[in-house]
This record gives structure tokens, sequence and C-alpha cells, in this order.
């Protein structure tokens, strides 16, 4: 058989043109990038927006970015990393039923985490308190910051230059209808098929593979959670079609059911909202007032349930509750000292405030092109601490405060 030697430019155009939906995002309808660029030989501008996110330093960072947990508890709870592959995984198993953008897809689902600070939501909150009187801490704001500015990959142009419709899933991800951020896609419309559902999946697997992490650390039992419907049908299932099935098995086939089960309500509901509606093409998704793809309203009411619980018993278990207390003193004393001494910044970092050449030592550089000087420093030294590991802010702060200590 043989093989072509000649790749196609076209060769994705095609596979889109035969595979997606009519109301699928196509890459050929795309806004394009801030700083334009010729078309790659055979890769589509949505494939070339997952590498450049997977090849990101702040990407890599996630594996040492917690999500509940914010201490090396052990090695089998979930980071940011693991946690955005299982979203990943599962969002593009949907899309391709569905027939939506699976590299689309793939690429708002890889990179909705990536702005996330170290020590999980503790440490937003801390970096939201710190920089209160200059715009606030959001993480997903911070991501489309991190990707526009702050990654230093390209010499043509400041971050990874990703195109319209990946940044547009970071300010819908954060909810935000106001402000600078939100100036650029005011007139988009409604969120995209595929940014609706890695939205939706992002929630249903934080929610069951924390359960199955607290289960892992004795924080809850299952005997507490048989008070959870969503949780006690589901392990009827797995007892109805495996009896006798106990300990670890048990556990273990109970969230991989509650996962599928949900998944699969996702699905179902889904084609039935495109039903109701009807959605014939991309406008019919842009001007929807409601959202497009979801849980039918039975397991969404029970999945609440099992949120309530998980607040309750997990998120404020005593535990949690002494790593997040201990991830915030952190971020609050390394702000702190950042800001009465700039000079200890990293110099890539330092540059980038407007006053940079008051601090003593400080040898000015020339900025990558497109970059700009923020004056306030309060922000650079969220933008530094918040693409910290959580090992890592730790670490800096046994530096500074403690630096007697063998590191």
């Amino acid at each position: 058989m043989a093989v072509a030697t000649t790749l196609s430019v076209d060769a994705w155009l095609l596979h889109e043109e035969a595979w997606l939906a009519p109301y699928a995002m196509s890459a050929q309808k795309s806004r394009g990038r801030r700083h334009p660029e010729p078309p790659h030989s055979y890769r589509g501008p949505f494939q070339r927006d997952r590498e450049r996110i997977v090849h990101s330093s702040a990407f890599r960072r996630m594996t040492g970015k917690t999500q509940v947990l914010v201490a090396s508890v052990n090695d089998h709870h979930r980071t940011r990393l693991t946690h955005t592959l299982e979203v990943t995984q599962v969002a593009r198993t949907v899309a391709r039923r569905l027939r939506l953008n699976e590299d689309l897809t793939e690429a708002i689902a890889l990179a909705h985490d990536i702005g996330h600070p170290p020590f999980g939501h503790a440490g937003e909150q801390a970096l939201d308190d710190c920089l209160a009187a200059f715009g606030g801490f959001n993480h997903n704001l911070y991501g489309l910051r991190r990707v526009d500015e702050l990654e230093e990959r390209y010499p043509e142009f400041p971050g990874l230059n990703l195109t319209y419709e990946i940044r547009e899933a970071f300010v819908g991800h954060s909810r935000l209808r106001s402000g600078p951020e939100y100036e650029e896609f005011a007139t988009a419309g409604a969120p995209l098929l595929e940014a609706q559902l890695v939205d939706v999946v992002d929630s249903i697997a934080y929610d069951t593979h924390d359960i199955d992490d607290a289960l892992g650390l004795g924080f809850i039992s299952l005997d507490e959670l048989n008070e959870v419907e969503l949780w006690a049908t589901t392990a009827d299932r797995v007892r109805h079609r495996h009896p006798g099935l106990s300990g670890h098995a048990f556990r273990t086939a109970v969230v991989r059911e509650l996962l599928a089960r949900q998944v699969t309500d996702l699905i179902e509901d889904t084609v039935r909202r495109w039903d109701q509606f009807p959605i014939r093409n991309g406008d019919d998704v842009r001007l929807a007032t409601e959202p497009l793809v979801g849980l039918s309203s039975e397991l969404e009411n029970q999945k609440l349930a099992l949120e309530h619980f998980l607040r309750e018993r997990v998120y404020r278990h005593h535990r949690v509750l002494r790593m997040t207390a201990n991830g915030k003193r952190i971020l609050r004393a390394l702000f702190a000292e950042y800001i009465s001494a700039p000079e200890l910044l990293p110099e890539r970092h330092l540059r980038r405030w407007a006053g940079a050449d008051r601090v003593a030592g400080y040898r000015s550089g020339s900025p990558l092109p497109g970059r700009q000087q923020i004056p306030e420093l309060e922000r650079v030294v969220g933008d530094y601490l918040a693409g910290m590991t959580d090992r890592f802010a730790q670490q800096e702060y046994r530096r500074l405060f403690y630096p007697s200590i063998d590191l």
C-alpha cells in the first residue's frame, strides 16, 4: 500500500466538514488570534492551541498544585494536573458522542485550571484578599493573563497567542459580565457548546473525585455517604451487579459508576435540550438564553446534595482547614514581604513593574514584543505568587523567614 508523501494543508478542514455537527464550532469560523500567524501545514488552529497549552510552563506546574488538599499527604490524592487530565478525557469522550469539536473541547479542558494558584481555593482567597484594592484575584482571569502575557515561549509575540475561542472560555468560566477582561468578549453571545461542556464535566469530575480522595484519606466513611442519595442509589446499582463486592474494590466500582452515570445523563439530557429548542447551527447556540449542555433536573438536584455533603464533611474537615489556613498564611506573608522588598523578586517578574528602575541593582531589560509594564507592584507580586506550586511557595517561605533551615 503506497503512503502519501505530501500532506494536504486542508486535511483537518476535510475532517471537520465530514464529521462536525452543524452547531459545533468549526476552526474555519474561528475569530483568530490577537497576533496574526500563518497557518500550519497540517495542524488546525485548535490543535496548535492544545499543544501550546501542554508545552507551557503553567501547565507543567499544575502537577505541584493540589485540589482540596494543600500538602503532600500521599502519592495518590489528585493534583490540578491529574484533575485536568480527567476532565479532558471525559469532555473529549462526550464531545465525540455529540459530534462537537474535539480539538477545541480538549484545548479548553486542558487550560481551564491553568490559572489556579497554590493551595487550592484557600490560595485564591488569600490572593483575593491581598489584591482587594487592585481588582482582587480570579484564577480564570489570571489564567487568561497567563496565556496572553506571562508565558514566554515565542519571540514573535507575548504569551501563547491562543485563538479567540479558547481565550473566551476563561472569561465564560469566571461568570464575569463586566470589567476590562470581559469587554473583548461582550458581543460574542452565549458560550460555545464546547465551553459549556467543559464547565459541566469539570463540576462532575471535581465532585466525584473529591469523594474518592476523601474516602481514601479517611476523611469520610462509606456509612456516612449512605446519607447522600446520589451515592446511595449508585452503590445499590453496584451491589446488584457485583454482589459480595466490598472494601477498596467496592469503593472504586461505585466511584466509576458514579462518574459513568452522570456522563450518560449529561449526554442524554443535552440531546433532549437540543431537540427542544432546537439548535440548527452556531448562530442558534450564540443566541440561546439558557444552558444547552447539562444534567437532568433530577440528577442535578442529587448532585447539589452531594456538593452540600462535601462542603460540610470534607471541605470543613479539621485536617483540611488546618492545611488551608497554613496555605493562606504562607501566601499573605510572601505577598507582604515582596511588596516591602521588591528586590527579592526574580528580575523577569520585576521588569513588568513600572517602578522597577527605582530598585537598587536592577538592570532594565528590553521587554519582548507586545509586552507592557504593569504599574502596580501588587499585581506583579500577585501574578508571581499565583504561578508558584505548593512546594515552591513553602520553600520560598522558609528561605525568607527561616533561613537557618537547611533546604
